[in-house]
């Protein structure tokens, strides 16, 4: 077990770590869809790269949703054959949002061994749930385009 400051430093130098191994600007919050968000994710037992739709407006949730979810044999044919779609997920907060996202288990952030294999996977989906979204934009940020 690790005290509070060394699991910090931990997910300091693992952070910094996967910077230097892939050196890029990723798209994360920068979508210009207000609440819709990619995200790196890694704990002790598993890594995410997700799409996470959290509008305080629950009908605007279900839109961006439903357009995503319309999409969902492109992505998972040409871009994340392993991509999960959850339309109601609970955050520990009691918070509703809706995710979509891969998972790579048996890893570690604490395990360092472990490290390459996660910047590998975080690196290879993010890069294709990006070039998902790129190719997808426009049809995905037009509320009045219904799917």
């Amino acid at each position: 077990m690790y005290s509070k400051e060394e699991s910090i430093q931990i997910k300091k130098e693992f952070w910094t770590k996967f910077a230097e191994a892939y050196p890029r600007k990723w798209l994360l919050y920068n979508t210009k869809i207000k609440d819709v968000s990619f995200k790196f994710y890694v704990d002790n037992k598993k890594a995410q790269v997700l799409l996470e739709i959290e509008p305080r407006d629950e009908e605007k949730r279900k839109i961006y949703y439903e357009k995503v979810e319309s999409l969902k044999m492109i992505l998972l044919e040409e871009y994340l054959p392993e991509a999960v779609f959850e339309r109601n997920f609970y955050l520990e907060s009691g918070k509703i949002v809706s995710r979509i996202w891969v998972e790579l288990n048996g890893i570690s952030i604490n395990n360092k061994n472990t490290w390459e294999t996660i910047f590998d996977f975080f690196y290879e989906n993010m890069d294709a749930f990006e070039r998902f979204f790129y190719e997808n934009e426009d049809y995905i940020k037009d509320l009045e385009v219904n799917t």
